[in-house]
């Protein structure tokens, strides 16, 4: 590990990461509020910490593989560690853990809040929640990469680290101009939402907040019932739209863009991800229906937005849906695990990988009885590559052992079995709200800071799918060295 080097990119993105904090700073000056001086305070705070660490020598100017998972999972501690400051010293919180549990909640896109009454807050802390699901949601690290092209070739390293799916493909050759692509292509969509959200009778302030947290699949909102407050269908029908479009693959609209709609639906993991949306709404809308006494029109309108909620882990909320029956509840806890597309901004294990797995597990089945037969896991008629097939399984593995150990540490620290196991699925798949205690019209003050800390690690661990953080529990890892 070149430690100068990995220190001095660090700097810079840390520094980066305070000039964003410079951003609320602006709005709460431009309305007298109070809070304006402390939330300087904490970009120029911020901004020394980046400053100082950007002077360390750099000794060489190409990433290694160790340099890069440390980049990435250190930038995400960082920015975790530095993004809580705007909380504790406004006094919007005055816990560190509550503090952390908030900023980590917005970075990782989970919009799992300890906050009581949303309302009550400066505009100011309001936006910086809504700025780090919009940062966390594409990817820091990739929006480094973009400004920042010096990094070389190395940079692929980072941008594997943090892309989720199985495989971080490009989408054009150079790396550089992918980050741009992705970012461009977000940040088209963020200026579509804000512009139909405020044409659809949001306010500007809360027509940005909630695009934020839309296309970025976040959840935070700046009302404390979220989307329910406003009660307006067409409101309702551009979030679906805009978390469903969020739940896909940012490489795939690129290629749409280039080739055509037609391309949208020839991909495979496209398809399913709206299949298995439709259907899990549709078997949702019935059990409302049959067993809640609920008009089907309102029975459609709650299932089809808390379904495209979910499975695209964004956890805004129109119904409470923890006083659903159980068939419903189930289905909405496995769209937790499941989540989104590869490429996208969601959470949960992705779509990919179910599918990947669901064909390997059925080439087994035919391989039992046809022994010589040869078979390949195939997507869009391409066969897909063994390793990625083995890492796919190693990725199941480890969810859900750490899904296990993460409900058996919470279920301890006093929560009921169903709560414990709702809590660990909406942090560890990045959703949000959860089940019983932590239900959409509930938040996640009232849990102890053991397992704040807990559910905490799990949406770290989450958005950065595993690996690229327990890669640091290697001894290896931190060994230095100078060829690599």
């Amino acid at each position: 590990m070149d430690y100068r080097f990995t220190l001095s990119v660090l700097g810079r993105l840390t520094f980066g990461y305070g000039v964003c904090m410079l951003i609320p700073v602006l709005l709460s000056f431009h309305l007298a509020e109070n809070a304006w001086r402390p939330l300087f305070i904490s970009a120029l705070l911020t901004m020394t910490v980046g400053g100082i660490m950007a002077l360390f020598r750099q000794e060489k100017q190409h990433l290694g593989i160790r340099e890069g998972f440390a980049i990435v999972g250190g930038g995400w501690l960082l920015a975790s560690i530095l993004g809580a400051l705007p909380y504790l010293l406004t006094g919007a919180l005055p816990s560190y853990i509550d503090a952390l549990f908030e900023t980590v909640s917005g970075l990782t896109t989970t919009g799992a809040s300890v906050f009581s009454d949303i309302e009550a807050l400066p505009h100011g802390i309001l936006l910086w929640r809504s700025l780090t699901h919009w940062l966390g949601g594409m990817g820091i690290i990739v929006l480094f990469i973009a400004f920042l092209p010096e990094i070389g070739s190395g940079a692929i390293h980072m941008f594997r680290a943090e892309v989720p799916g199985p495989v971080a493909d490009r989408v054009v050759p150079r790396l550089r101009d992918t980050a741009v692509t992705l970012w461009g292509i977000y940040t088209v969509f963020t200026a579509a939402q804000i512009s139909l959200l405020y044409l659809a009778g949001m306010s500007l302030f809360d027509a940005v907040n909630h695009t934020f947290a839309t296309v970025a699949t976040g959840g935070f909102s700046t009302k404390n019932t979220s989307i329910l407050s406003f009660d307006n269908l067409a409101i309702e029908l551009i979030l679906i739209l805009f978390m469903t479009i969020a739940g896909g693959n940012f490489g795939l609209y690129f290629l749409v863009w280039k080739k055509g709609w037609r391309r949208l639906f020839h991909d495979l993991e496209f398809k399913i991800y709206l299949s298995i949306m439709g259907l899990s709404a549709s078997l949702i809308c019935l059990n409302l229906v049959f067993s809640s006494n609920l008009p089907v029109g309102q029975s459609i309108r709650d299932a089809l937005f808390t379904a495209s909620s979910i499975m695209t882990t964004t956890g805004f909320a129109t119904a409470d849906f923890d006083q659903w029956p159980s068939f419903s509840k189930i289905i909405l806890l496995l769209l937790m695990i499941i989540g989104g597309s590869a490429g996208s901004t969601a959470g949960g294990i992705k779509v990919i990988r179910i599918l990947l797995l669901t064909k390997q597990s059925w080439n087994e089945l035919q391989r039992d009885l046809h022994p010589r037969m040869v078979l390949n896991v195939k997507i869009d008629g391409k066969p897909v590559n063994a390793s990625i097939l083995q890492t796919t399984g190693q990725f199941f593995f480890v969810f859900m052992l750490t899904f296990a150990l993460a409900t058996l540490l919470v279920s301890a620290a006093g929560l009921e079995a169903w709560e414990a196991i709702g809590a660990v699925a909406a942090t560890l798949g990045n959703v949000g709200p959860a089940f019983g205690i932590l239900g959409p019209t509930q938040n996640y003050s009232i849990l102890s800071d053991f397992v704040k800390i807990v559910l905490t690690g799990c949406m770290l661990l989450g958005r950065l799918e595993l690996f690229t953080l327990l890669i640091f529990l290697r001894p290896e890892f931190w060994r230095m060295h100078r060829n690599w």
